[in-house]
């Protein structure tokens, strides 16, 4: 009997890389037309320097979405998020840019990997974004065998 691999039985950095692999394949995931200059959250001082930032965030957040459904832009943005660095002033943290985490949701939307949920809001992956991740994880586990 063959068992079903799913997102949760691979390395969670592998997993996000092979996706955003895929889904920058696809081409079908449009980028914010200033994607070069935007920052991920007021706490960072320069825009990310992989050039393939975006898809690898919408990659983390449909990781994410299939381990937890139901969660929201806000509750992504406490994820995000990290110690802002303010001088010789004591850090705080400080929540993650929900505008770039919003546009990667809207962009999984459009593509049919994520979708609203009918109840208490916050959003979910859908069975197509289910049998994607899937699919791509075990490429990644048949490919560390």
């Amino acid at each position: 009997m063959s068992k079903g691999i799913t997102v949760k039985d691979v390395n969670s950095h592998e997993f996000v890389t092979s996706y955003a692999a895929h889904l920058k394949k696809q081409g079908k995931i449009q980028l914010p037309e200033l994607v070069d200059l935007m920052k991920t959250g007021p706490f960072k001082e320069l825009a990310p320097y992989n050039e393939d930032w975006f898809y690898v965030r919408c990659a983390s957040l449909a990781r994410r979405l299939y381990i937890r459904k139901g969660t929201g832009v806000g509750a992504f943005g406490k994820v995000y998020g990290d110690k802002k660095r303010r001088g010789t002033l004591p850090g705080h943290f400080c929540k993650a840019s929900r505008g770039v985490i919003r546009g990667c949701l809207i962009q999984l939307e459009k593509i049919g990997v994520v979708s609203k949920c009918e109840k208490g809001g916050g959003r979910e992956i859908s069975l197509q974004g289910r049998q994607d991740c899937d699919r791509i994880a075990t490429e990644v586990y048949n490919s560390k065998q």
